[in-house]
């Protein structure tokens, strides 16, 4: 007990030195900031933002303005909160923002400095977004592999009849464990990430706890790409999906792309794009489970456009109008990344007459965004996919009232990939199952609390029954 006494007042004292010594500087750059709430000593606005960081953030905007200046420990974080100020980030000084503050518990995957996510923008950044621009993500290669995706939504309808057949129900949290403890371990408030000089203590043990989830997926990778590699040496027939293409451009220039790369861009790919997937689709069935009426009328347009019995197919989403509004406004009202993942200034930027300064973090409360009443003036709280019917607003983020996916130079690589997949489960569950609540539950039950993570993820997992359409 005494030497965990000495412990905590040893850490007290160097927090306050530190806060000390660097007093002066932070009051001279705070004078060029944008104005903010005002925080305690040392800790700043940590306890004011608490669990709920996009809540917190947009109730705060409401008194200090769309462009604001926290204080996070060390950090200086300033929030836009308005399409105006988020402009300001995303599109007129984008250059300036390509940076990506890399939260301690990240650091624990291996070869974490060529994570795209992660990267800041710079010569290794773009030569990455280039290669998934003009060669993984690009509307050929996707179109070219739709048969493979359309088989394998035809293979989870099946599997999900089989179960509903032995009477099982189904989880809507069915996010892989070792995917889902990445995210949560990632996107925890994590002391080193406010005071830095705390990192090598890892006082939380996030970085040692998440470093076990890293090794486990990597192990997988690597004997993924290991069979790959033998496959091609034996001059099997390619299966010319994404894993080839990267090998390709490894075969033919190692010194441009190499193994570490590969691993680390299929190790983002995995855990993005399975655990927004899985959140996205948990958040538009809980609406369409509290709004049996647009359940209805989405079912009503499946059924007038493809066949009982017969899966949608990708072919099939632009005849699905009624299918995308459900999607958007899901998303709209439920952004998977509701700060969007955070941006650091790679130099001094003069934004509305405030000079921020190199290093500073930028944060778009696009969880905010999407519901403020200026930019959704109809009933902005409410599940109402009708909005979308009539609006030109899609998913690649040009009109900032709507940035699902982010905008800009860094917006979301796989977006077009995504939005296909998203449509494909989300049509093809509601086509070929009747879904109803547990346990005489009504739809007014459901909860609809959330929990802040690097996703926002249902705080109570949904629980769905299905039944086979007749």
């Amino acid at each position: 007990m005494e030497s965990y006494s000495f412990l905590l007042l040893s850490l007290i004292l160097l927090i306050c030195t530190h806060f000390l010594v660097n007093l002066k500087r932070w009051v001279f750059v705070k004078r060029k900031l944008p104005p903010g709430p005002t925080g305690l000593p040392i800790l700043g606005n940590i306890i004011a933002i608490g669990q709920r960081p996009h809540e917190s953030l947009a109730n705060m905007a409401k008194k200090h303005g769309p462009l604001m200046t926290v204080q996070l420990g060390y950090n200086t974080t300033v929030v836009a909160s308005s399409i105006e100020m988020a402009k300001e980030f995303l599109q007129k000084n984008d250059q300036a923002c390509l940076g990506r503050p890399v939260p301690d518990a990240i650091t624990a995957q291996h070869d974490y400095e060529v994570a795209m996510a992660w990267i800041s923008g710079g010569p290794r950044w773009r030569k990455l977004r280039k290669l998934c621009n003009s060669q993984v993500f690009t509307t050929q290669r996707l179109d070219a592999l739709q048969e493979l995706r359309n088989q394998m939504y035809r293979a989870m309808v099946e599997r999900l009849r089989k179960q509903v057949k032995r009477g099982g129900r189904v989880y809507w949290e069915e996010i892989k464990e070792l995917v889902a403890r990445i995210m949560f371990l990632g996107g925890k408030p994590n002391i080193s990430d406010y005071f830095p000089f705390l990192k090598p203590f890892d006082l939380q043990h996030l970085k040692r706890d998440i470093e076990v989830s890293y090794h486990r997926l990597h192990s997988l990778l690597d004997n993924i790409i290991d069979q790959r590699q033998k496959r091609r040496e034996s001059k099997l027939p390619r299966c010319d999906d994404f894993l080839d293409v990267l090998l390709d451009n490894y075969q033919f220039s190692p010194e441009e792309l190499s193994l570490a790369e590969i691993k680390t861009m299929l190790t983002d790919l995995f855990i993005g794009g399975t655990d927004t997937s899985s959140t996205t689709i948990e958040w538009v069935m809980t609406e369409l489970l509290r709004h049996p009426k647009v359940m209805d009328k989405l079912k009503q347009e499946l059924a007038d456009t493809i066949s009982l019995g017969q899966s949608i197919e990708e072919k099939d989403i632009p005849r699905l109008p009624y299918l995308q509004a459900v999607l958007k406004e899901s998303l709209r009202l439920h952004p998977a990344a509701p700060l969007l993942l955070p941006h650091q200034a790679q130099m001094d930027v003069q934004v509305c007459g405030y000079t921020i300064p190199k290093g500073t973090h930028l944060v778009v409360n696009s969880w905010c965004i999407s519901r403020d009443p200026v930019n959704w003036p109809d009933r902005p709280t409410e599940f109402i996919p009708e909005r979308f019917l009539d609006s030109k607003l899609d998913f690649r983020g040009t009109n900032l009232c709507f940035t699902p996916f982010g905008s800009g130079r860094r917006i979301c690589p796989g977006l077009s990939l995504s939005v296909r997949m998203l449509s494909l489960s989300l049509g093809n569950l509601v086509h070929h199952f009747d879904w109803k609540l547990p346990d005489g539950m009504a739809p007014e039950d459901i909860d609809i609390g959330d929990k802040f993570g690097i996703t926002l993820q249902k705080a109570i997992p949904l629980v769905a029954i299905p039944t086979l359409v007749n």
